[in-house]
């Protein structure tokens, strides 16, 4: 198939070849003995464990990343708590106590990306990739709310404070060299973003609030708000040092914390989505349903649920009509061997099919729907 997934990674077409025919249990990825006609037993690597190490690799690299990004904040948030002890900055204690929840926000990220790839077990057959989200909720929660009340109550209580004489050489340096490090961070997330977004005709914004990766959405809005966020601090600051009055470091103060609530709000609002069942987006149901239509096995199909259940990964139930007149062992390897295709392409954590009832309304590609895309 031409058209590609939403999630905007190579995904391979799911291939039409039969697959030997197993016993296996839905929804875990693991090495089987395949019986033959000829009693042999044979070792047969299930095509979802096949998939499982280029998908390892690609949870390591974005663990390294986040792993730098947690090592850069705390670096960053160091510099900021000692400059605002320097300089008594509302804004600068904002800003620090900002990049101490962005640290402890990536630490979060970390053990989800962890706890999200556990393979698939008897207690959880669709796997653990709703811990992504869970954990990333913490995250949201946790640090950022966290944050952002340090931040206003900050603001509050130095709203009417007496003014004092104050160098902030020593804040703008560091406000400057921490806005360097989270640019070029936010560029290259934002780039990334750009990358996937263009594969499928969506802004990297876009991209980035639909993704089913919690990571990559938590890690984008982090940075950015950290830049938004550097950029009101320099600017409270250098109001305070022009005009004498000490009300506009703590306006400086209290925007950075609203800023980090409404990121914590939002961040917490997509993960709920995603823990309580969001369906895929209308690119992915059809590139699903062209491939079961595209199906030499296949006549029809009237029934077709596709949702999330990690970063990536989709549960999908489909009614169908099997072409021919077959028998109910025929229909129920026809079943299995087309499930097993499904579950060979990594977007699929599993896929389970049954007969549509008789007289069923069939579904149909929409119009607009481009296989070329």
């Amino acid at each position: 198939m031409s058209l590609k997934p939403s999630e905007a990674e190579s995904h391979n077409p799911i291939s039409h070849q039969p697959a030997p025919h197993n016993s296996r249990a839905r929804g875990a990825g693991t090495l089987i003995k395949d019986t033959t006609s000829d009693g042999n037993s044979h070792s047969v690597l299930d095509s979802s464990a096949k998939s499982t190490t280029n998908k390892d690799k690609q949870h390591s690299t974005s663990l390294v990343t986040v792993l730098i990004a947690v090592g850069a904040n705390i670096i960053i948030a160091i510099a900021k708590t000692v400059a605002a002890f320097m300089t008594g900055s509302a804004s600068m204690i904002a800003e620090s106590a900002h990049s101490w929840a962005d640290a402890g926000n990536g630490t979060l990220l970390i053990v989800a990306e962890k706890k999200a790839i556990k393979p698939a077990d008897e207690s959880h057959p669709l796997g653990y990739g709703k811990e992504a989200y869970v954990w990333s909720m913490i995250a949201a929660f946790g640090v950022f709310m966290a944050g952002s009340i340090v931040s206003i109550y900050t603001g509050i209580t130095e709203w009417n404070a007496a003014e004092s004489e104050t160098n902030y050489t020593i804040g703008f340096i560091v406000l400057a060299i921490a806005f360097v490090l989270e640019g070029f961070s936010l560029g290259q997330a934002y780039l990334q973003s750009k990358k996937h977004g263009e594969a499928i005709n969506v802004s990297a914004i876009g991209y980035v609030v639909d993704t089913s990766n919690p990571t990559l959405r938590g890690v984008f809005f982090e940075d950015l708000a950290a830049v938004i966020g550097l950029v009101v601090a320099a600017a409270a600051m250098g109001m305070h040092a022009y005009t004498g009055q000490p009300f506009w470091d703590a306006l400086g103060s209290i925007i950075v914390g609203i800023l980090l609530g409404a990121v914590a709000i939002f961040l917490i609002s997509r993960n709920r989505d995603f823990l309580v069942g969001y369906k895929v987006s209308e690119r992915i149901h059809g590139y699903a349903l062209s491939e079961l239509l595209n199906h030499p096995d296949i006549d029809s199909v009237s029934y077709l649920h596709l949702e999330w259940v990690g970063p990536k990964k989709i549960f999908m139930v489909a009614a169908v009509d099997i072409a021919g007149n077959q028998k109910e062992k025929e229909i129920a390897q026809k079943f299995e061997i087309i499930e097993s295709q499904f579950r060979a392409n990594p977007l699929f954590q599993e896929a389970i099919l049954t007969l549509s009832v008789p007289n069923a309304k069939t579904l149909s590609l929409p119009n607009s729907y481009n296989q070329d895309a």
